[in-house]
């Protein structure tokens, strides 16, 4: 099919746009969650709105500023930044979601921190600077690979625990047990992406519209639940 080999053949392009397209969507759920979180001071969307921050930065970095290195309109030295830092803020959207689902029993009532800047957060921002450091030294990608389907596996326990807790009494722990797994499955594609199939283009194709998929499945939770009157 033709576009189908314009998009493999289009690769820098295709990064751009796929980087723009979760970028706006991570931009949308950041924006509504915000809101939200001030609707209803539930401090679990607080953290949650702080992950799509870090998944917004992220691709925009790598993905859009990495597309245009490629390209050739930023000098190639970048590229060892925009990997590190790529690398920091995917792992640190990872930890602010499993942060929203643990942050009960973690804080207590008088508890008054910053959602970036306290602790607990800076013990993450150590864990993935430390994650996204030995990478780059070691020029792999195993430990961000690992580590993220460690988390997602852990996440969609979780989530799947409190969506049978709720047991349909509201929307959006439906669909973030539905998010957790398919971004779990999204991670072990990109895994076996890289490491069996060395990044091939086809490969990536179908991996990106995953990843997007998983994006578009967080938004419309996010709309859905911020068109009820009920948390």
């Amino acid at each position: 099919m033709y576009w189908y080999e314009f998009l493999i053949n289009n690769k820098e392009l295709i990064k751009i746009l796929y980087g723009l397209v979760i970028g706006i969507i991570c931009l949308i759920i950041v924006l509504k969650t915000h809101k939200l979180y001030h609707f209803s001071g539930h401090e679990g969307i607080r953290y949650f709105r702080n992950a799509f921050l870090f998944y917004g930065l992220a691709f925009v970095i790598r993905y859009i500023f990495g597309g245009i290195v490629e390209i050739g309109y930023i000098e190639v030295n970048y590229i060892s930044l925009i990997r590190i830092l790529f690398e920091f803020f995917l792992v640190m959207g990872g930890f602010f979601l499993l942060y929203s689902l643990l942050w009960k029993k973690l804080e207590t009532a008088k508890d008054n921190l910053s959602s970036l800047i306290s602790l607990r957060s800076f013990v993450f921002y150590g864990m993935a600077f430390i994650i996204a450091v030995i990478d780059f030294i070691w020029q792999v990608h195993y430990f961000l690979f690992l580590s993220q389907m460690i988390l997602f596996l852990v996440l969609s326990i979780m989530s799947y625990t409190n969506y049978r807790r709720d047991k349909g009494k509201n929307v959006f722990p439906k669909f973030y047990f539905v998010a957790m797994v398919f971004s779990l499955i999204a991670w072990i594609l990109n895994g076996i992406a890289g490491f069996y199939f060395n990044w091939s283009r086809a490969v990536l194709i179908e991996v990106y519209v995953l990843n997007i998929i998983v994006f578009l499945l967080f938004l419309y939770g996010v709309i859905k639940i911020t068109k009820k009157p009920k948390l």
